[in-house]
């Protein structure tokens, strides 16, 4: 069983970052703090220990940070979901809006399994607008997504409005900025 830590602790809080009216929650913090981000790889592998997850897909950057550790842990695949430009090859790309901005990710279809149990994973969850965009991806490559995981969550964002029925699961949520 993993301890209990508050992770609040370890969330920087940024004010007018990347613009201002806009509360940044920097979790690169978590990653400096070796007890806290072994707090969250601990804690997403005990949520997902007796659940069948056959891959887990991240989003570029920081979503990688804890998606690798966690595939190596269950002993699943890692599909590597990037910014438009960053891989070579055959690759699917969709563009879609953050809640500040515009922006394209993309995908090899063909590291994608076809199965229906994918963990979509990012560090934080806004909006929801660039894990709606990746599950397309996953989906359009021939995949499902189970299940979208975030070390943070940000309700008032209204990202279930953007992410629909499929399951969310978050380490900490902030309820209002």
């Amino acid at each position: 069983m993993t301890q209990t830590l508050n992770l609040d602790e370890y969330i920087r809080k940024v004010p007018g970052f990347p613009k201002p009216g806009v509360l940044f929650y920097d979790i690169t913090s978590i990653l400096a703090a070796p007890k806290a981000f072994s707090y969250c790889i601990d804690s997403m592998a005990e949520i997902y220990r007796d659940r069948q997850v056959d891959a887990v897909a991240a989003i570029e950057a920081r979503g990688f940070l804890f998606a690798a550790p966690f595939a190596v842990r269950m002993g699943i695949p890692l599909i590597p979901i990037r910014k438009k430009g960053k891989l070579p090859g055959r690759k699917f790309s969709k563009k879609y809006s953050l809640e500040y901005a515009e922006a394209e990710i993309e995908i090899h279809p063909d590291d994608v399994p076809k199965s229906r149990y994918i963990l979509l994973l990012d560090d934080l969850i806004a909006t929801g607008g660039t894990l709606k965009a990746a599950k397309e991806l996953i989906v359009a490559s021939g995949g499902e997504v189970s299940e979208v995981f975030g070390v943070v969550g940000l309700p008032f964002l209204n990202y279930k409005k953007n992410l629909g029925d499929i399951p969310i699961r978050t380490l900490i949520e902030y309820d209002s900025e």
